[in-house]
């Protein structure tokens, strides 16, 4: 897993606003950089990394709700929430299809075509969720 990105420039002194247009500087950062090819599914971490880079931003957020505009906060978290579901539906999709190769390899070769008409079946999913990421991260 990604190492949380430290947050340049952080003090005592600096005002508790300042301080979350820091942080969520830096966490809006992480998540548009582990964007970038996401819908690549030969690579499954990248779904991994971009969901973990969502929880840490919608940590932000809840912490310095207080610093939004009046309702800007709740849609903020809706937005980042909205991102890290089509997240989950994807990497549902890439954990299964990792897990049934693993057993097919595993398996007898005459019991192999039923486990990979599975995985087929997992990666139409897995097609499906992917298009429905894709407004978000284009």
């Amino acid at each position: 897993m990604a190492k949380a990105r430290e947050i340049p420039g952080l003090t005592e002194e600096l005002a508790y606003g300042e301080v979350a247009a820091r942080v969520l500087e830096v966490r809006i950062e992480e998540l548009i950089d582990h964007s970038e090819n996401v819908l690549d599914t030969a690579d499954i971490e990248r779904v991994h990394a971009i969901r973990v880079a969502t929880r840490r931003l919608r940590a932000a957020i809840e912490v310095f709700r207080p610093c939004f505009p009046k309702g800007a906060g709740k849609r903020a978290l809706a937005e980042v929430k909205a991102l890290a579901d089509a997240l989950g539906e994807r990497r549902d999709r890439d954990v299964a299809i990792l897990a049934l190769e693993g057993f097919a390899a595993a398996m007898p070769a005459p019991d192999r075509p039923g486990i990979h008409s599975l995985i087929d079946g997992y990666a139409a999913e897995q097609e499906e969720a992917n298009a429905d990421l894709a407004p978000f991260v284009d």
